[in-house]
């Protein structure tokens, strides 16, 4: 058995730290907000090189309070992709605005800038590009449109944490940026967990009033928020693996090295393509493959680990027929959820290990 990521093997070599750290909030007794999280915030902040960090309860909720923030509202039109998880379209459409997906770049899986300027009309407030599978988006194509029509711009990093494009981090590209902590990203809690960052001061201001039902001050609200904090819990823990970030985002570089110097030359498979220049971390290593049905039922034959992001694109979600899009309008996102298999990239994948994936891979496409 080999699964697509082996978390208590990660956890192994820092389990006494992770424990401690447990056994340190037990004592305090403070269990939300407190010195564990304005910790981990103020590291989050200077590892990513922002002025703020904000620790909320998910990365969906990061996606939600900022958009609250962003004052977002029914009537506006806030551009994504929608090939994607259904947090981003969802977050927009729960606050009455509405998503307006274009297609993605086949190579990257993100968001396409070439289609940004034709989807942008009187009502369109915002972009949400999603630096997806661990490689950020085109930024700088990004944040030229949105400057020429005078748009926000929020990166939904939460797949995505330690990726760089043009020498600068995700998430801090744009106007805002949002993370999700989730136990199986690459910097993962013990539950749900996210943050948001920016440099905007105001901004960060009004999204740690948010978090806590609008009120700077307890029992005074300036504003109508939502009970989206960060465990003091999770923040502890999140600080222990913080350092162990990088080297674990090598160690997926590393595995990805391996599947490049074996599959590159492989027929019947396309891996994925890393830009020169940029960073990408693997948070999900994602091939494509027209036999991908086969591909898969042979993985799981062999009890090896392997998921589909994403079966189907958020365009033809039952949800979002009222958007009034269907088969044909985002071809690209459309064939990626008909082609794309998710296979292991746990940093601490065994290169035996590995090589049975590999050799399961050729056996099955021959």
């Amino acid at each position: 058995m080999i699964p697509m990521l082996n978390i208590p093997r990660l956890h192994a070599p820092i389990e006494s730290e992770l424990k401690a750290a447990f056994d340190a909030v037990l004592s305090s007794g403070r269990f939300i907000n407190g010195p564990s999280v304005t910790r981990f915030e103020d590291e989050l902040a200077a590892h990513v090189g922002v002025a703020h960090a904000v620790g909320v309860s998910s990365g969906t909720d990061a996606l939600l309070v900022t958009m609250m923030a962003l004052g977002v509202k029914p009537g506006d039109r806030v551009i994504t992709t929608p090939y994607t998880f259904f947090a981003t379209a969802g977050c927009i459409s729960r606050l009455g605005a509405t998503p307006v997906f274009v297609d993605i770049d086949p190579e990257s899986f993100n968001i396409d800038p070439a289609g940004l300027e034709e989807a942008i009309t009187d009502d369109t407030v915002g972009i949400i590009p999603v630096h997806l599978f661990g490689r950020c988006a085109d930024m700088t194509e990004v944040n030229a449109i949105a400057a020429r029509h005078d748009l926000w711009v929020l990166e939904d990093a939460a797949q995505a944490i330690g990726a760089t494009h043009a020498g600068a981090s995700a998430g801090v590209m744009g106007t805002v940026g949002t993370f999700s902590f989730f136990p199986a990203k690459n910097l993962g809690a013990f539950g749900d967990g996210g943050a948001v960052v920016t440099d905007d001061d105001d901004l960060a201001e009004r999204i740690r009033a948010l978090r806590g039902h609008g009120a700077k001050v307890k029992y005074y609200h300036d504003l109508v928020g939502g009970n989206f904090r960060l465990d003091a819990l999770q923040a502890a823990l999140l600080s222990v693996k913080l350092p162990r970030l990088a080297p674990w985002e090598e160690g997926r570089r590393r595995v990805a090295r391996r599947y490049r110097e074996t599959l590159s030359e492989f027929s019947g498979i396309t891996l994925p393509s890393v830009k020169k220049g940029d960073d990408h971390v693997f948070n999900q290593h994602v091939i494509r493959c027209d036999a991908r049905d086969e591909l898969k039922a042979a993985f799981e034959t062999a009890g090896i680990g392997c998921a589909i992001y994403y079966p189907v694109s958020l365009h033809m979600q039952p949800c979002f027929a009222d958007l009034g899009y269907g088969a044909g309008d985002f071809p690209q996102a459309e064939r990626a959820a008909l082609e794309t298999l998710a296979i292991p990239v746990d940093p601490a994948l065994e290169e035996n290990d590995q090589l049975v994936i590999i050799n399961l891979i050729k056996k099955a496409l021959k």
